[in-house]
């Protein structure tokens, strides 16, 4: 589910979503770099992740992959450059927009709060959003977690001014695209709706509660919108399609606290592949969700027509042969990023672009699917190439 600011979000086809691994190492400009477990590939004819990247991602193109099975990091590395004008690598340490991979946050801490007791998900939205127009009234929080209220995709730009109020205000103003509960509308608004729920329910700020009930229990401290204070450096500057700098996610009108409401709580949070591997991690075990709000986030509640898949709460679902696979992606003008995982064996891809186009050359959302899958495959032979244990 990719967006883009000027024509929004659109649904896009998945990437494959099964991955495990064996090496680890943090990369440099131009060229991904392989840990031991890379040579060791090499030695035996077989190619490595890092090598399988050198040759298939495109000159130009930057941004960091990561690789995990459960609690076990199987590689990182970055590719290009994060700041072409300093010459700064992209590395697993490098700060990117994870556009709508967002929206897992904010679901996770809607299901935070049910485990609390402090909502619902079968509250309709007046309980937090004050008198809701008629052809409104029976939105659920259900509904808006799976994109069924049958509101609008947007209703603004993403970085233009707008409060709170006021994006409430024109949410429940705006015509809506079918009767709540009807009919699977990819809706922004509607997750922007969530996080001013979230705080409602919490009496905290948005990010706030998101960084105090989620990211310190997993251990992600570079995760956020602005409570991270990151040195500008570590930031990755976005370029267009015709390599121009689009500078950083924050050198666009923002608010003091964080984007602007149209895209507040839908997008724009800002992470590292370090910090998405700990997000991994801490959705295996209680730390952050117990095992019950968990499998809520994961179970697929409605059908996605263009793609096959399901959605749940802020995940799409995929059952496989080989279990069940949950997916995101976020895109917008210039960067665009995946991450998936494999429930039955705990198997993570993460992967961002700060320069996902190249207009009349390339494009990574076209090799998404052969980006993935040829992590999925290289990680996995290296995993079957390792000895057993010794038994004699």
């Amino acid at each position: 589910m990719s967006r883009s600011r000027r024509t929004r979000a659109v649904v896009i086809a998945p990437a494959a979503l099964l991955v495990l691994g064996a090496c680890v190492e943090q990369g440099g400009a131009g060229r991904p770099a392989g840990g031991p477990g890379a040579a060791a590939s090499k030695a035996r004819g077989a190619e490595s992740v890092a090598d399988f990247l050198h040759r298939v991602l495109p000159s130009g193109a930057s941004g960091t992959v990561i690789a995990a099975r459960g609690d076990d990091l199987a590689y990182c590395g970055g590719f290009g450059e994060a700041d072409r004008a300093s010459g700064t690598p992209a590395s697993c340490r490098t700060v990117y927009d994870v556009m709508s991979i967002t929206k897992q946050f904010t679901a996770a801490a809607i299901l935070k709060l049910e485990a609390m007791g402090r909502l619902r998900l079968s509250d309709r939205i007046s309980r937090f959003l004050g008198p809701v127009p008629e052809g409104k009234r029976d939105i659920t929080i259900d509904q808006l977690l799976t994109h069924t209220s049958g509101l609008v995709e947007a209703v603004g730009d993403d970085y233009r001014p707008v409060s709170r109020d006021e994006l409430v205000r024109q949410a429940l103003a705006s015509k809506p695209r079918s009767a709540p509960g009807e009919a699977f509308h990819y809706s922004n608004t509607g997750y922007s709706l969530l996080a001013v729920i979230v705080e409602e329910a919490s009496g905290e700020g948005y990010e706030p509660f998101l960084a105090g009930h989620l990211f310190a229990p997993a251990g992600m401290e570079q995760t956020g919108y602005v409570l991270p204070r990151w040195p500008r450096n570590l930031v990755a500057v976005e370029y267009d399609s015709e390599g121009r700098s689009q500078g950083r996610p924050f050198d666009h009108p923002w608010a003091a606290d964080g984007p602007y409401w149209h895209l507040r709580g839908n997008g724009g949070m800002l992470s590292t592949a370090e910090d998405m591997f700990r997000w991994h991690r801490a959705l295996s075990d209680d730390r952050v969700l117990p095992e019950r709000a968990r499998r809520k986030l994961f179970a697929p509640r409605v059908r996605v027509p263009e793609l096959g898949d399901s959605y749940g709460y802020g995940w799409a679902v995929r059952e496989t042969p080989d279990g069940r696979s949950v997916w995101h992606n976020g895109g917008n003008d210039w960067s665009l990023a995946y991450l998936t995982r494999s429930l039955r064996d705990g198997v993570l891809v993460f992967w961002v672009s700060n320069h996902a186009h190249q207009d009349g050359k390339w494009n990574l959302e076209e090799k998404a699917e052969e980006l993935t899958q040829g992590i999925a495959d290289r990680v996995r032979a290296e995993d079957r190439r390792q000895p057993g244990p010794n038994t004699r």
